[in-house]
């Protein structure tokens, strides 16, 4: 008889055909759906998330066009210390220009380059903006 064959996932009286499958899909997903309903601290959505790597899935792109294996690791460098600029929140041409000027005189004095990082840069900088 028909009551035989009913599926044992029912879900609020709809039976197991393509919107019942998909209803029954939201169903036992609806605690992991549910969770950021439960704690204010998870979002929705991940559209920020989502922006952050944006630049980094474009241009792993745009790496497969860089000529040869040792142009896409100075490109990567390049890229890699811009993206560190913007996380530190410091212009990127402003600090490239300060630092290309500034590391043949490291280089001669024997200074130490990590203090041209990004991080390092900008504490010094503000230090001396002040």
């Amino acid at each position: 008889m028909k009551s035989e064959r009913i599926s044992p996932f029912w879900v609020n009286g709809y039976q197991p055909f393509s919107a019942g499958k998909a209803i029954e899909y939201t169903y036992t997903l609806l605690p992991r759906l549910s969770r950021y309903v439960n704690d204010g601290r998870i979002e929705i959505d991940d559209n920020r998330i989502e922006n952050a790597i944006r630049p980094l899935a474009l241009g792993r792109k745009n790496y497969l066009f860089c000529g040869n294996d040792a142009s896409a690791y100075r490109a990567a460098i390049v890229y890699s210390l811009i993206a560190t600029c913007k996380s530190a929140e410091v212009d990127p041409r402003i600090w490239m220009e300060d630092v290309l000027s500034k590391i043949p005189y490291y280089e001669r004095d024997e200074k130490n380059m990590e203090e041209l990082l990004p991080r390092n840069w900008a504490k010094s900088n503000q230090t001396c903006s002040e």
